[in-house]
């Protein structure tokens, strides 16, 4: 039988990012006839991981629904090069609903982009960083980007290509005062692999396609490899930065054409046991298997799946479609 091992994932920041890993038992050892103490044991080991699954897809579910989850997102408006005013307006550049006529003017020359505030002033109420709105220039960094905010609305300059998108959360949007729940396969330890890890020396780098038809170039420091269904499979994580403590799979299965996110779904893991330059082995939990942004609003950037992470296996395990 294939061997299976159970794994811890600690939940940490968005969209559960875990690190480390505990030994437990093989589904083998689960169905032998041990010692009472030792199956005991053994079934103690299956009940906390399965509420370990429980309590992590809880997680997910209060982070997208979150007053700044994914559920949120309800615009990304491309700058121009030049002035971009924006405001509910019908005259504005970019409209925001909900927003004042006049919220203020971006402006983008080359890498940079710049805040101005509008004829007759930035409206009562606008924020930068917590701070009342200011003119000068913008943050458009992925991890820690200037953010605007208005009401209910919060704004943000983010860098997508070569070009500048302002992203647009409500935190009353309809997406997220109708939401009634993900919909996930039940936790299965068919799906919970231990994978022989295969350092790339030198590391390497692979083209991740996106939603947007930008590209990403990413460090992918090895790959998995693992039995499933007959078949030998290969997977390719990423690092998306280089202070990265889990590594970051971006994959498809057959079950994308039926039950399963069209393009792809995520999964993040530790380390390998001996780290990330040496040979080794990783476990892959693939009931934590869930959803990029883009299955719950149009307005994402996500990453897909590169080719060669596109399993021809069912992966009936993790995060379903999502059907709001």
């Amino acid at each position: 039988m294939r061997r299976i091992v159970y794994g811890f994932l600690l939940q940490a920041i968005a969209l559960a990012a875990p690190i480390g890993m505990a030994a437990w038992p093989t589904s083998g050892q689960l169905k032998s006839t041990a010692p009472a103490a030792a199956s005991d044991s053994r079934t103690g080991s299956e009940t906390a991981w399965r509420q370990h699954i429980e309590a992590w897809r809880a997680q997910r579910e209060h982070e997208l629904v979150a007053e700044d989850g994914w559920l949120t997102l309800v615009a990304l408006d491309w700058l121009r090069p030049g002035v971009n005013s924006v405001g509910s307006s019908e005259d504005s550049h970019i409209r925001v609903d909900g927003a004042p006529e006049h919220l203020g003017v971006l402006t983008v020359a080359g890498n940079t982009v710049q805040l101005l505030a509008p004829q007759g002033g930035f409206p009562a109420g606008l924020t930068l960083d917590g701070q009342p709105a200011r003119e000068g220039l913008l943050s458009a960094d992925d991890t820690r980007p200037s953010t605007l905010a208005w009401g209910s609305l919060t704004m943000v300059v983010l860098p997508r290509g070569d070009r500048f998108a302002l992203r647009v959360k409500d935190a009353h949007s309809p997406a997220r005062t109708a939401f009634r729940g993900l919909h996930w396969y039940e936790p299965d330890l068919r799906y919970t692999v231990e994978a022989r890890w295969i350092p790339s020396k030198p590391p390497k780098r692979i083209k991740i396609p996106t939603v947007i038809g930008t590209t990403l170039d990413l460090p992918s420091p090895g790959v998995a490899e693992f039995k499933f269904g007959g078949k030998t499979l290969r997977l390719e994580p990423v690092l998306e930065d280089p202070h990265d403590t889990s590594l970051f799979f971006i994959v498809r299965d057959t079950t994308s054409k039926t039950a399963t996110y069209e393009g792809g779904r995520f999964l993040r893991t530790g380390f390998p046991d001996h780290g990330l330059d040496k040979p080794g082995s990783l476990i892959i939990d693939f009931n934590q298997l869930y959803n990029p942004p883009c299955a719950y609003t149009p307005y994402a950037t996500c990453p897909l799946p590169p080719e060669q992470n596109r399993m021809p296996v069912a992966i009936e395990a993790g995060e379903q479609r999502y059907t709001p």
